[in-house]
């Protein structure tokens, strides 16, 4: 059976470098959400009727794509208009567990899948991952990374930090939490180790059920509200 990592943090603390390395180093499979949710808006697909309809053709950028900064400043920091672009996409949860289940099924025993998503742990997307690894970094690291790697305006860069949760709440729920305010060679040398110790014991069979499960139960979803 193939083991499935899942990997979360808030925006511009180094997780998408983190899995890249973990591919390139030992040739795991990797799936990002949110390009798999992207995929759900594009052009010929019910998301992108339903977000046009909902937002309005201002959305559209002149690829004929949704323009994902302008719907980006329209979502973020804006629970309301959140709900809206959420309900539009469609059935998320219901893509992400298509994936994970197509590595289940094809992939080799003692292979690795990466699922990195930003919401792993409150979307319950921990579930159906081996382990659960959070990586953080304070604000003052991360603002000047995304400015230089979105082209944000400050303003901009802070209003999407400002919309991210806290790596202190989110840690019940991980296995391991790595800092990345410091080297970066000292960050992926604490990944390899870390990599290395939890595929051993996933091979060994040892590999202890992930914290996420008990973090759940000592914080349930709370229930729909009825209509």
């Amino acid at each position: 059976m193939s083991m499935i990592l899942g990997v979360t943090g808030s925006i511009a603390t180094g997780k998408s470098g983190m899995c890249q390395h973990i591919v390139e180093k030992y040739g795991a499979t990797h799936g990002d959400a949110d390009k798999i949710v992207h995929r759900m808006f594009d052009p010929g697909r019910d998301g992108f009727d339903n977000a046009v309809a909902e937002f309005g053709e201002e959305i559209i950028g002149e690829d004929g794509y949704i323009d994902r900064k302008k719907i980006g400043n329209l979502v973020f920091g804006n629970p309301e208009n959140m709900a809206r672009w959420m309900k539009a996409i469609g059935n998320i949860e219901e893509e992400m567990r298509t994936t994970v289940e197509h590595w289940r099924n094809t992939l080799g025993e003692h292979d690795v899948a990466i699922l990195e998503a930003v919401n792993l742990i409150e979307a319950d997307y921990s579930a159906w991952c081996d382990a659960t690894w959070l990586v953080a970094a304070e604000d003052e690291i991360a603002l000047p990374r995304l400015i230089e790697r979105n082209n944000f305006s400050e303003e901009e860069a802070q209003q999407r930090l400002g919309a991210q949760r806290k790596w202190t709440d989110r840690a019940p729920a991980a296995d391991h939490v790595f800092h990345n305010n410091g080297s970066y060679d000292d960050f992926l040398a604490e990944v390899d180790r870390v990599f290395e110790e939890t595929l051993a014991q996933f091979k060994a069979g040892t590999l202890p059920t992930t914290k996420w499960f008990a973090w759940r139960e000592a914080n349930p979803k709370p229930e729909p509200a009825k209509s």
